[in-house]
């Protein structure tokens, strides 16, 4: 079973979606490259939305379109002053090691604020890598299509402890019954496999 159907199975299926090989043309002619066709094929049949409520992907006709969100993460990238993640090394690092910058297609991003691009390291994009920029650590690199990225995403989330999410201090105040509570409504502890269409 690929990776891409695995999660599918994880998600559940989707809902029907019209998606035409149009959608792509635009956001492949800003970037300059074709891109992923895992990629595609996940947002083809998901479109923009939420996976487990926190990994954010945009569709090109979506309600925030791709092409909308990487030119103002672009922009953003342009403008920016180096900060302390601009010392990483050329494996861990966005900018220095992906040939085109500016042209790098933006994955997603996560509700935290982590931003998620491919890096297009072969000449082959169903080959490219995943590169995160976490809030205030830096840069990972993470050897696979969207697919395996997001089930690698939607599995951690599944094996936390029953009290993630809640910070260390809380746990002195709380009841064993209202942490019960906050445990079987899902505000903490593991998160369950889902997609949110936005």
């Amino acid at each position: 079973m690929s990776s891409l159907d695995e999660l599918r199975a994880l998600l559940g299926e989707p809902a029907h979606r019209q998606s035409t090989p149009d959608d792509w043309t635009e956001v492949e002619r800003y970037v300059g490259f074709a891109l992923p066709s895992d990629f595609k094929a996940f947002l083809n049949a998901y479109g923009t939305g939420v996976i487990s409520g926190e990994l954010v992907v945009f569709h090109p006709r979506g309600t925030s379109p791709l092409l909308e969100r990487m030119r103002k993460t672009d922009e953003a990238l342009l403008s920016a002053e180096p900060g302390p993640s601009a010392a990483a090394t050329p494996s861990t690092s966005r900018i220095p090691s992906a040939p085109d910058p500016v042209g790098s297609p933006r994955g997603d991003t996560t509700t935290a604020g982590d931003e998620h691009f491919f890096l297009p390291c072969d000449p082959d994009p169903n080959r490219w890598k995943i590169v995160t920029m976490a809030h205030e650590e830096g840069c990972r690199t993470f050897d696979g299509p969207l697919s395996s990225f997001a089930l690698s995403f939607v599995r951690r989330l599944l094996d936390v402890d029953r009290y993630h999410g809640l910070e260390p201090e809380a746990l002195e105040f709380l009841e064993p019954e209202d942490l019960e509570k906050l445990a079987t409504s899902g505000e903490i502890g593991p998160v369950q496999p889902s997609f949110e269409p936005a």
